[in-house]
């Protein structure tokens, strides 16, 4: 398979991760500002030094699941999709989707805290989007998942047969 084929999904990859980039990059800005609350005895600087933290662990798995995409992608290009290896990659995105969904659900309670502090439910509605959008991923990777377990069932099969 061309190499040009899988460079627009290669692109997209990449432009889901630059924002997430950004966002890693900026956020020690808020930490040391929280911090700084937290001595001068404002309680709900912990509770963003929370957020903050479950914030940066779901970051790892994010990248994990992108860097595994490109493999998945690198495969394709190789014309070896129909391999143990990409159902490895696919099994490897689900499971990070699942932590991704478990970490924000262990963070809820905190985001909770933040918004009624600061008066701004769409924070709420933020991470239950997160979870929600982590879920469908997960699922989607899980079928993919099975359904390419199938094909290359079926295809070991034709190939013995032949």
């Amino acid at each position: 398979m061309k190499r040009s084929s899988t460079l627009f999904l290669r692109a997209a990859v990449i432009m889901i991760g630059i924002p997430v980039v950004g966002l890693c990059l900026f956020l020690p800005q808020i930490a040391n500002e929280a911090i700084e609350e937290a001595k001068k005895g404002a309680e709900v600087a912990y509770v963003v030094i929370g957020i903050l933290i479950f914030l940066y662990s779901s970051a790892i798995p994010f990248f994990f699941a992108l860097y595994q995409a490109m493999k998945l992608l690198s495969h394709i290009d190789k014309n070896k999709s129909f391999a143990q290896t990409s159902v490895l990659a696919l099994k490897k995105i689900r499971n990070c989707a699942i932590i991704i969904s478990v970490l924000y659900v262990l963070a809820l309670p905190l985001i909770y805290i933040a918004a009624e502090w600061d008066d701004a439910p769409g924070l709420i509605v933020i991470g239950l989007v997160i979870i929600g959008a982590s879920l469908v991923i997960s699922v989607f990777a899980a079928v993919l998942q099975r359904l390419l377990q199938e094909a290359i069932h079926i295809k070991s099969e034709n190939d013995l047969t032949v």
